[in-house]
């Protein structure tokens, strides 16, 4: 079960490590996406992960990133699964999924290269962009919807993230695409809701439909998305008593983002957030 805590409180953060998280059955374990070190090559990325003895990866399979792309993966699906369990001896836990395919033939054709893959890793749960704001509600349904079927048709749930510019970017119209279409479900990041258009608004309601969570931490204006742990407004024991509530036993993946313009290293920070979220689960 999820623990308790105050949301930043006394970090505690000892000098070194003693040991990567042992995972138990029912039990929330902490992840780290390779966007937290997404200037490097994958493989460099995967190791520095390693170094700071994370259980669990969540990898970013983004067109536009540095690491792997879904074109890579529809390309010899077998062949990325044997080089990632090369790579990646530590386990993956999730899939942070951005497909840039014009044609929906050849996006879907990437989708499911994408859930196998998942299959084959024995990964859970792919997340992906909800559709753009300005979509009308019908229309995403329906697509989205086919993107479910894709995804359950090789096992594997399929997720949209609380994203800004997306239809998921507020609680009322994220939940109500859940209700329409049966079987999917949230990534929450908190920190587009409390910077975004729901920024001053609860988002309790969308703890139910939760099925993987994205933390770092976040001020409190739209240009301060990402600041150092601790000087932010993320209430991380709030949101862990939220979901604890509803039985969850899935992923805390810390998602602080390799950007330029960071005014803090990264492996402190990412160190930093882990132990905080060990800490309360």
């Amino acid at each position: 079960m999820l623990g308790k805590g105050s949301p930043h409180g006394a970090l505690g953060v000892p000098g070194s490590d003693s040991g990567a998280s042992v995972r138990k059955e029912g039990d929330v374990f902490v992840a780290c996406s390779t966007l937290c070190f997404g200037k490097h090559p994958l493989d460099e990325a995967l190791r520095t992960i390693g170094d700071l003895r994370f259980s669990k990866i969540d990898l970013a399979i983004h067109e536009n990133g540095h690491h792997l792309k879904p074109s890579q993966v529809a390309e010899d699906v077998h062949k990325v699964a044997q080089h990632l369990k090369t790579a990646c001896p530590l386990g993956l836990a999730a899939f942070h999924v951005s497909i840039h395919a014009e044609q929906q033939e050849e996006h879907d054709r990437q989708l499911r290269a994408v859930c196998k893959l998942a299959r084959i890793s024995t990964v859970p749960i792919i997340c992906v962009s909800a559709p753009p704001a300005t979509q009308e509600l019908a229309q995403a349904v329906e697509r989205l919807g086919d993107q479910v079927k894709i995804a359950d048709s090789e096992g594997v749930i399929l997720t949209i993230e609380t994203k800004i510019g997306t239809l998921a970017e507020t609680p009322e119209v994220a939940i109500e695409l859940c209700r329409k279409i049966p079987g999917l479900g949230l990534t929450l990041d908190p920190s587009d809701y409390l910077v975004g258009p729901a920024r001053g608004q609860p988002f309790d309601d969308v703890f139910p439909y939760v099925k993987h969570v994205r933390l770092r931490d976040t001020g409190a204006t739209p240009n301060e998305f990402q600041v150092r742990v601790g000087q932010g407004q993320v209430d991380h024991g709030r949101i862990i008593n939220q979901l604890e509530r509803q039985r969850y036993d899935r992923l805390l993946t810390v998602d602080i983002h390799d950007q330029p313009e960071n005014s803090f290293p990264m492996e402190p920070e990412v160190r930093k957030l882990k132990y905080l979220l060990e800490s309360l689960v």
